[in-house]
């Protein structure tokens, strides 16, 4: 049973990362503290471990097959997003696992009311 709500959750996010560009971090993170009881740390490197492989390459295809992907971009964010996984991963390990649920927490609250905002 644990292995479909696995798939179901990575379903859902997948769904929401092509539709609206987010997955990771607001829908797995919270579905493996909430739903599957994970700790914030084992939530946070579990969803950092299933990017590894190019999940999101068929996705990203459509969207470069409308025009829609600056390869440039991409590739430089990729640069320092590799660069700071490692980074933040080093750091995320040295917080308590409340004090970084509450981080992860106040930053989905900013980034929802910037968006709704339109700030």
């Amino acid at each position: 049973m644990q292995t479909v709500l696995f798939i179901l959750t990575g379903i859902t996010a997948g769904t929401f990362s092509g539709l609206l560009g987010v997955g990771g971090g607001i829908i797995i993170v919270p579905a493996l503290v909430y739903i599957f009881k994970f700790s914030q740390h084992a939530a946070q490197g579990t969803t950092l471990a299933l990017m590894v492989p190019p999940i999101g390459i068929l996705g990203a295809y459509v969207y470069y097959r409308l025009g829609y992907v600056n390869v440039k971009a991409a590739f430089f964010i990729c640069l320092g997003f590799f660069l700071g996984g490692f980074l933040g991963a080093k750091l995320a390990g040295r917080i308590p696992d409340e004090t970084l649920r509450k981080l992860f927490g106040a930053v989905l609250m900013v980034v929802a009311l910037r968006m709704i905002l339109g700030r």
